[in-house]
């Protein structure tokens, strides 16, 4: 089968960061496993960090990356029970298994969702890893009701137009509460805009006084869904008893005091954990999905798909990885098929 990996991690302006590569096709699956011939993937920053970092000295075999996918089941598992050979699947994958830049790929059921039957191949491959990280962070990890329960209260979302956050601003004001976004660009202004954030201040400034301008002294949560060089930010805006859900790595300090003071919560989010090792709840990925799925399909949740590039092989995988490298993509980078050297 075709796919596109990585020897070495490279800088993306080099044509041998990212090469086209052939390899077997899988043919042993796990018990829960599904075969999937993989139709588009999107790059997240994920892709841009292992690519770029993980691996200076060259690989005894070439790495496939990629955490994004939509594509058809071609084969399942003896004890498969969601899917069937011949549906159409969208998922995120596993960062402990090979990744999703491949013809045809091996994944779990339990981390899999039928595809959006209003979505082409392109646009599902965007929705994946950002909708599952949005759901977890403000539902499993902040302990959110999506049903309402917690409507009136409000959340700064941090990061404004990238996917995660252009996810979690949709499913914030489904559940009622007040959002409040960020964007440093008019292009991000009217994106998050556009996706119902109520009010949109500039991370570029001090975002304190610009919430307070608004009437609103403290946000009940916060989301970092960028860099953690805002936690100051947070910290101070976050109301008491409420809680910060953050997705990003940090080597920066982080002063716990005004959380304390506050008895407020911090929460991670990584959405590869589940998977990673083997929960209990595993399926509650495969769920969640389905209802993002659903939501799509029903028109109450709208796609993120910035751009779309083909076909799929090294080269247009190579210029999606650079234009997110440049952290100013508004909506998320696909590349879709068809397969090509």
């Amino acid at each position: 089968m075709r796919a596109i990996g990585i020897h070495q991690s490279l800088p993306i302006t080099n044509p041998e960061s990212l090469q086209d590569v052939e390899l077997p096709t899988p043919e042993e699956l796990g018990p829960r496993d599904l075969l999937v011939h993989v139709q588009a993937v999107s790059v997240n920053p994920v892709d841009v960090k292992i690519r770029g970092g993980a691996n200076p000295e060259p690989l005894p075999a070439p790495r496939i990356l990629g955490w994004d996918a939509s594509g058809v089941v071609t084969a399942v598992g003896a004890k498969v029970s969601h899917f069937k050979v011949g549906d159409a699947v969208f998922y995120a994958g596993d960062l402990m298994r090979p990744g999703t830049n491949s013809e045809f790929h091996q994944v779990d059921e339990r981390i899999v969702g039928s595809k959006p039957a209003s979505m082409r191949h392109a646009q599902a491959a965007a929705l994946p890893l950002t909708s599952i990280t949005a759901y977890e962070s403000l539902f499993h990890r902040l302990g959110i009701d999506h049903d309402g329960a917690n409507k009136g209260e409000s959340i700064l979302i941090i990061g404004g137009s990238g996917g995660v956050p252009s996810m979690a601003i949709q499913m914030a004001k489904a559940a009622g509460l007040t959002v409040i976004a960020t964007g440093s660009r008019q292009a991000s202004v009217d994106w998050v805009t556009a996706l119902g954030a109520d009010h949109v201040v500039n991370h570029r400034q001090d975002m304190v006084p610009q919430v307070r301008a608004l009437g609103i002294q403290h946000t009940t949560y916060v989301a970092i869904f960028n860099d953690m060089s805002h936690w100051d930010e947070a910290a101070e805006l976050v109301a008491p008893q409420g809680g910060i859900v953050c997705i990003d790595d940090t080597h920066l300090p982080m002063n716990m005091e005004p959380l304390k003071m506050k008895s407020a919560s911090l929460h991670w989010e990584l959405m590869f954990t589940r998977a990673m090792f083997q929960t209990a709840d595993m399926d509650a990925q495969h769920q969640l999905l389905t209802q993002v799925s659903k939501a799509v399909d029903a028109g109450a949740l709208r796609g993120t798909l910035g751009r779309t590039l083909s076909p799929l092989n090294a080269a247009t995988l190579r210029e999606a990885h650079a234009l997110v490298e440049t952290g100013s993509t508004t909506g998320k980078v696909v590349v879709a098929g068809p397969w090509t050297d």
